[in-house]
């Protein structure tokens, strides 16, 4: 194995795929009404329970992971090897700076050893899809900085795009950074929301219905979409597994992917973006991130 790959719940992969491909995943902790949980076993989360609760005034707080947590972690695969990290966004967790912290408090510990932080500038299936990547070309026998190379055009390439019910989930946790868009909450529009080229959650377009913001997303997918036959794409949803069928059926309507990964929304990402969230993940060129309109 030339190199370990480590990544945390927020890349929002089931545990039994996680486990099969030989990630570690850090777990990240919420507080539910004040009690600490983790979600490290995908299958025994109750998705629409916790969805449902969160819409009906649970008390649903995070908070980032201190360097510690990862150090620890790093320590245990640093003393056996290698290792590239796939961090989610800087742009909306100090999270990867503490990993990156981290890192760099071990360097002297293991000078024989390269520790990789990679800064997704995305979450969910976002971060998820780069993880599996990387476990990939460590199965593949690529070497650590051609990985690297590989991972980081990648991120640059991942258009994370997504629809949410209520803006006020992103306005409380401060995860929307045009506050301007908040008035989709006021008029019952729908916003379309997508991860900057700095990893920032940023709303740049606006639909009249539900409806119709599903089928922004298919859109967009069509628009932007680079060789869909050769990739995986990411669906991920908060409580609203019609809406993602339904987007699932739309992009498999005329441009294929060769596989279609459809997960709940994990409870710590999940608790940000609010019940009916529903987002797409897909890779596109360079500079989709800077994309500003339908």
């Amino acid at each position: 194995m030339g190199f370990y790959v480590i990544t945390d719940t927020s890349a929002n992969l089931p545990s039994d795929l996680a486990a099969e491909r030989r990630l570690e995943v850090i777990p990240f902790s919420y507080y539910v009404n004040g009690r600490e949980m983790t979600c490290t076993d995908t299958k025994s989360f109750d998705a629409e329970s916790f969805y449902y609760d969160l819409g009906h005034g649970a008390k649903v707080t995070t908070s980032q992971v201190n360097p510690g947590i990862y150090t620890e972690h790093f320590r245990k695969y640093l003393e056996k090897g290698d290792v590239i990290y796939i961090s989610m966004s800087s742009g909306i967790s100090g999270s990867c700076s503490n990993a990156l912290a981290a890192a760099r408090e071990l360097g002297p510990e293991f000078p024989d050893r390269r520790m990789e932080v990679i800064d997704t500038r995305g979450a969910a299936l976002g971060e998820g899809l780069i993880a599996l990547e990387a476990a990939r070309l460590r199965d593949m026998g690529i070497d650590l900085d051609q990985a690297v190379m590989i991972l980081n055009d990648m991120c640059e390439r991942m258009f994370n795009v997504f629809t949410v019910d209520d803006l006020m989930f992103l306005r409380r946790g401060g995860r929307l950074s045009n506050l301007s868009a908040i008035v989709g909450t006021v008029l019952r529009i729908k916003p379309i929301l997508k991860g900057s080229e700095t990893g920032q959650i940023v709303a740049f377009a606006k639909v009249m219905s539900r409806k119709r913001s599903v089928n922004a997303l298919a859109s967009l997918y069509e628009k932007l979409v680079v060789d869909p036959a050769s990739q995986t794409v990411g669906i991920v949803h908060a409580g609203c597994r019609d809406d993602a069928d339904h987007l699932a059926s739309l992009i498999n309507k005329n441009l294929t992917p060769r596989e279609i990964l459809l997960v709940d929304y994990e409870p710590v990402t999940g608790s940000h973006v609010g019940p009916g969230a529903l987002a797409l993940f897909f890779l596109s060129k360079k500079g989709v991130r800077s994309t500003d309109s339908l």
